[in-house]
């Protein structure tokens, strides 16, 4: 087992790796930028390393940096989170190479998983269902119009390079295939450095639907049953849940396979996700995979009495996973609470905390780094805190988050939780009876009127 690992990473994630740590005995190495200097993961952690300015590029994205800070601090391993360098095929080689273990997937891993094109090719040898779509990247505007014609509007272009919804065009029909190639492209390369585009056919009424996996360095996986990621906005995931209230038994089984045979294919070793768009017939696709620890990892935690991070640890120490899958026990939910103004197009609200109460009680838990006082970066991704919830029945689960929410109070900044307090009493959402696009008419106008307390 390792005796020191370092924390790649910053807030709630890096906070919660620290935890996992020092209940297993292992050693911490806290890095951060000078913007994060009063963050709590700086605080907890064994050792503090400062490794740059607030930008990014200089502090968390600093490979050079980042491993010099092992390099002091005899760092064995490196946890890397999820973002920044999580998936970075050339920081797990470096890793490799200076002969520290990534706590996560292999630099070969992350470049078959990486690229969308190539992702899609590998999970077809592996008989894993795939959106029809094209054999890799399209070469010009004419391949892509064909092709179109063949498998039928409406069609999806998609950045081969892409995430976070960059460098997607939906088509609709021929008339429009022009400007949405040229529209990608531009998109694409001026995020990514890559125009390349793909495409495939757009799955009408979907749900977004991913499968937790565990796999070891012997090539075995086992799966922790699904999440439903469905309520996102521009493809940004807003709340988790699991079980999922759209899925069957039979579909469940059918699901988890698929995420095993994906995983086995590329001999995968550690903590994953094998993400799904499952259409209203209950059939699905393989979108991509994701070779790290998720966001909303807490929620299958609850259901399944597994702690995902001491998980990858282990694997990654070489020890073997038991080959069992694991599905839900209870109910849980994740509510993504971001430093943003719902009301007003979810704007980044940056600043300083004035005034905090965090919600309690039986079955609530809270992954966050802020405090009274604490000042919110500009610099960073906007979420501050992450409201899980668990219970019999996801009828209590949504009573018992709406409880929750209604105590949760962060003053000084603008918050998601108004929002979360809507949707939580909105029938529709109560009902299950929802798809990806459930917040494209979803009213943010009169959020004032959900009082916090």
């Amino acid at each position: 087992m390792f005796k020191k690992i370092l924390i790649a990473n910053r807030g709630e994630i890096a906070l919660r790796v620290i935890r996992t740590c020092r209940e297993m005995g292992i050693n911490t190495v806290a890095v951060y930028s000078t913007a994060d200097k009063d963050s709590l993961h700086v605080k907890f952690a064994d050792e503090a390393i400062c490794i740059g300015g607030p930008a990014s590029k200089d502090s968390y994205l600093n490979i050079p940096h980042i491993l010099a800070a092992a390099e002091i601090t005899n760092a064995d391993a490196i946890h890397p989170g999820y973002g920044f360098l999580a998936e970075n095929a050339e920081f797990s080689q470096v890793c490799q190479e200076y002969n520290i273990k990534f706590i996560g997937a292999s630099p070969e891993m992350i470049d078959k998983m990486g690229d969308k094109a190539t992702a899609k090719e590998t999970m077809k040898k592996a008989g894993v269902p795939v959106i029809p779509g094209s054999d890799g990247l399209l070469n010009s505007v004419e391949e892509g119009k064909k092709l179109a014609k063949k498998i039928g509007y409406p069609v999806i272009l998609k950045a081969t390079a892409g995430g976070g919804g960059k460098g997607m065009r939906i088509v609709n029909s021929e008339d429009e295939f022009q400007k949405a190639w040229e529209d990608a492209r531009m998109e694409s390369g001026a995020a990514f450095g890559n125009d390349a585009l793909y495409m495939e056919k757009f799955i009408e009424e979907p749900r977004h639907i991913e499968i937790q996996i565990v796999g070891d360095r012997k090539g075995r996986a086992c799966h922790l049953s699904e999440r439903d990621c469905s309520i996102q906005r521009r493809h940004q995931k807003l709340v988790e849940e699991t079980p999922s209230p759209f899925m069957t038994e039979e579909l469940r089984e059918k699901m988890g396979e698929a995420a095993i045979a994906a995983a086995e294919a590329i001999n995968y070793e550690g903590a994953g996700t094998v993400e799904f768009l499952v259409d209203k017939h209950r059939n699905f696709y393989f979108m991509e995979m994701n070779t790290r620890i998720q966001v909303e990892h807490p929620i299958t935690e609850e259901v399944t009495d597994f702690d995902l991070i001491k998980e990858q640890i282990k694997v990654a120490a070489g020890e073997l996973i038991l080959g069992i899958n694991y599905f839900p026990k209870l109910y849980a939910m994740e509510c993504r609470i971001n430093a943003e103004d719902p009301a007003n197009g979810f704007r980044p609200s940056p600043g300083r905390i004035t005034n905090l109460h965090m919600p309690g009680g039986h079955g609530v838990r809270i992954d966050s780094h802020v405090y009274a006082g604490y000042v919110i970066p500009p610099n960073y991704d906007s979420m501050i805190a992450k409201l899980i919830v668990s219970g019999q029945s996801r009828e209590e689960v949504i009573t018992r988050m709406e409880r929750a929410l209604s105590e949760f109070v962060i003053e000084g900044i603008k918050t998601t939780i108004p929002f979360h307090l809507k949707l939580m009493r909105d029938e529709r959402f109560r009902s299950g009876n929802f798809t990806t696009a459930f917040l494209e008419d979803f009213d943010y106008s009169d959020l004032d009127e959900y009082t916090l307390y």
